[in-house]
């Protein structure tokens, strides 16, 4: 097969699977490929997932999955990894045969073996298009820029979604609905006409929200209560015994998308039992409810609607709502959605190559105007109130690339101080839940919060600038202006208003960790 010149690749990175999608610019139409050992057979999925089988050598995708190698050394599988990367705390490494694994080698490992794939298909692609989460921080987009290397272009999965579902229909507003194994992605966009002379069609990203919660969740959800309809409890369970469970309650969950009831069977490996099992949707319901998941849904959409609606785009102009992810086929979220929207707008015919083929669109036919979604922001420590405030920089919802009309002017803090720092970060709101247990282990109260969350862009307080000659206290000394770039970096220039010196021009403000 001959190389296919100028080629744009897409890759979907998922928590459970991965898609891969080229625009094979001869045929002048976009395939999803599929790849020996890798995919899953008569699919183009990708499972994600890796085994460790002995010093070096590593398993990936549908060899893992189809050789149940999982079930040989339940720790040596890692799966759920792309989530672990956009976690607030990643789990430890686990050491095997002597080495470090944690969630960023084997997520590395597993999209080098993906790339060694597609090289090995002679497809030589110009440019590629990572999706990432809605709410991404920079930590994940940043090492995800690293394994990619250039060129490459990262645009968020939900808005990818939008554009893969409707592409073909200039001036159309849609809902896309992101509900994978790991996040909960919501993406306003409305596509604009070409205009005269202009053949590329934009699309202008409204609002956004996301939840972390997905698929994993409501997989253990349903074990932790089939656990409790036999009389166990996760405490009681070996490593496999868990593992094989997880499994059957995913089985479940995917045929209750099509069925009223659902039984299976599962085999403890511990007391060598074997139990069947049984699951309804108003047992699942219950199940969502409990867990306060379709209230998690509520949040995300009510935020979008309100920030379309202070945007000038109301509830009644959403013509389609679109659904991505395997989770998205629960009946009840699809209920809920129809609540909201109404039958007819809510469209799930694509829920898995709607993401890949809609970011092949990105950069070739469609130029995409997106928004901020977390501020940007300086943190400091205010010693009366014994707590952090925050400077904004710039707020969530702002189109970028953008500048600040403002600039910042800093003053030293000590005489003879020789620099100046920053902690500059992004800033968002996380929902979290509380549980409340009793004496017998049963849930008996669950409360929705959401806080602020703040991240940092550098390990530590970033350094603007060192002074010379050192400062005096009180003086004003810098005064820098902030912009954010086409990639989503906050980039400083810094004048010393002492010296009359630019010290730094459109350079980030750290180096991002």
């Amino acid at each position: 097969m001959a190389p296919v010149p100028k080629a744009t690749l897409a890759i979907d990175f998922g928590t459970s699977n991965t898609v891969v999608a080229v625009w094979d610019p001869v045929q002048e139409a976009p395939r999803l490929l599929s790849f020996p050992g890798l995919s899953r057979p008569g699919y183009s999925a990708i499972p994600s997932l890796v085994y460790v089988k002995g010093k070096g050598q590593l398993l990936v995708g549908e060899t893992v999955r189809a050789g149940r190698w999982g079930a040989v050394e339940p720790q040596r599988l890692f799966q759920g990894f792309k989530r672990d990367l956009v976690a607030e705390f990643v789990p430890p490494p686990r050491i095997l045969d002597g080495e470090r694994y944690d969630a960023e080698r084997v997520a590395q490992a597993f999209l080098q073996a993906v790339m060694e794939a597609v090289q090995q298909e002679y497809l030589q692609p110009q440019q590629v298009v990572f999706t990432a989460p809605v709410g991404s921080f920079e930590r994940y987009l940043n090492w995800l820029r690293g394994v990619a290397g250039d060129p490459v272009q990262i645009v968020d999965e939900a808005t990818a979604a939008a554009l893969g579902y409707a592409v073909g229909q200039p001036g159309s507003v849609v809902l896309v609905v992101d509900f994978g194994g790991g996040t909960l992605d919501l993406s306003l966009v409305r596509t604009l006409a070409p205009q005269p002379g202009n053949p590329v069609l934009k699309a202008e990203v409204i609002a956004k929200a996301d939840a972390y919660v997905g698929g994993v969740d409501i997989d253990i959800w349903i074990a932790e209560y089939l656990l409790g309809q036999l009389g166990l409890s996760r405490q009681q369970l070996g490593a496999l015994s868990w593992m094989t469970l997880l499994e059957q309650a995913e089985q479940l969950k995917i045929a209750l998308s099509a069925q009223p009831e659902a039984v299976g069977s599962w085999f403890d490996d511990e007391t060598l039992t074997a139990y069947e099992l049984r699951l309804n949707r108003q047992a699942l319901e219950e199940i969502l409810e409990t867990h306060q998941l379709l209230d998690q849904i509520r949040q995300c959409l009510d935020e979008v609607l309100l920030s379309a609606q202070a945007r000038g785009v109301g509830k009644s102009q959403i013509e389609q709502v679109l659904l991505v992810g395997g989770s998205s086929q629960l009946p009840a979220v699809q209920e809920l959605l129809r609540s909201y929207f109404g039958k007819k707008k809510v469209r799930c015919e694509r829920p898995f190559d709607a993401v890949a083929l809609g970011a092949l669109q990105v950069g070739r036919q469609v130029k995409l105007e997106d928004r901020l979604h977390h501020s940007y922001a300086i943190r400091l420590w205010d010693p009366w109130q014994k707590s952090y405030i925050y400077y904004p920089l710039f707020e969530r919802g702002s189109p970028y690339p953008c500048r600040r009309s403002e600039p910042l002017i800093l003053q030293v803090a000590n005489d003879g101080q020789t620099e100046i720092r920053l902690d500059v970060g992004e800033v968002a709101q996380v929902a979290q839940a509380e549980v409340v247990y009793d004496e017998l282990g049963r849930m008996s109260s669950r409360q929705l919060t959401r806080q602020t969350d703040f991240r940092s862009l550098g390990a530590e307080p970033a350094c603007l600038a060192r002074l010379q000659p050192p400062g005096r206290a009180g003086e004003d000394r810098l005064k820098v202006e902030f912009a954010v770039d086409a990639s989503r970096r906050l980039l400083a220039t810094i004048f010393d208003l002492q010296t009359q010196q630019l010290l730094v021009e459109a350079q980030p403000v750290a180096t991002l960790s």
